[in-house]
């Protein structure tokens, strides 16, 4: 692990944190983009990215949200963008790992075309399920802090029961709410009996969202449509966690005066330490393999 090189590319506080957890590794950070003085020590060098050398860079770390459409990175707190691009990417040794957060089709063709290795942090398995467990608790401060009932005895209606919302299940029914999941696969379904939760398929699910207090939304698909929406009381809440563009229609259920709440990216809002924690074990193990 020592003498490795990592170069940052602006970021979070998640970024900052996993800047602190592997410069005490011993590894050589160049962070750009950078403001912050918590990230002052020894192993860390605020440079500008014309100073940058890539050509000693095992890795770069990109922000959790990779790059825009464009192939342009966000700058924390500041209108600068910085590009990345293939001939930059180029400079790079051809073993170069490029880690972000998630990847869309402008990042996986700019790190293609170098010849590079992308790694998609937020699509290993074991990153979603730590991933899950501040989400969970985030989505919880967020129901506590927007209805006027409390979470013990509420109808919570948790729709999709992948690892965000097994996850989401477990928490608000150990809090005491009476929990429906709302899941696809009738093998999800079989498995959410045996939890003494609720269940019922995505497709029938109009019934159960008549009586919701609280919806969860966890599958970036279009299940909370018109035809859903029509069917949720107006003082229910909705709680979307999935990521863009969500998959409640926010235009119908703000016509319909349903109050609703996309919240992205809440590991890295409510839990910066945690979340960058886990980036950073996962840079740490790619290194070291």
């Amino acid at each position: 692990m020592q003498h490795k090189h990592i170069i940052v590319l602006s970021g979070d506080e998640r970024n900052i944190q996993v800047m602190k957890q592997i410069a005490t590794k011993g590894m050589h950070i160049t962070a750009v983009g950078f403001s912050n003085d918590a990230i002052e020590h020894d192993y860390i060098t605020k440079q500008d990215i014309s100073a940058v050398n890539f050509s000693t860079a095992d890795a770069i770390l990109l922000p959790i949200a990779g790059v825009d459409n464009d192939g342009n990175i966000a700058v924390q707190d500041s209108d600068k963008k910085l590009a990345l691009t293939k001939e930059l990417l180029e400079q790079t040794p051809e073993n170069c790992l490029v880690f972000s957060g998630g990847a869309n089709q402008t990042l996986r063709k700019i790190v293609h075309s170098a010849n590079r290795t992308l790694v998609p942090i937020f699509e290993r398995d074991d990153v979603a399920i730590a991933n899950s467990i501040p989400t969970a608790e985030a989505t919880l401060q967020i129901a506590m802090e927007e209805t006027k009932q409390t979470i013990h005895g509420a109808n919570v209606t948790v729709i999709g029961f992948g690892r965000i919302g097994t996850t989401m299940a477990h928490l608000f029914h150990q809090v005491g709410a009476n929990v429906t999941v709302a899941a696809r696969k009738n093998t999800d379904i079989a498995k959410i009996k045996t939890l003494h939760y609720q269940a019922i398929h995505s497709a029938q699910m109009k019934d159960t969202l008549r009586h919701s207090d609280i919806t969860i939304n966890t599958v970036p698909a279009l299940l909370l449509d018109k035809n859903a929406l029509e069917a949720i009381a107006p003082n229910s809440l909705i709680i979307d966690v999935a990521s863009n563009p969500g998959g409640t229609d926010f235009n119908i259920a703000e016509q319909l005066g349903i109050k609703t709440i996309h919240a992205l990216a809440l590991p890295g809002k409510v839990a910066p330490i945690t979340a960058g924690n886990i980036i950073a074990d996962v840079l740490i193990e790619q290194l070291n393999s």
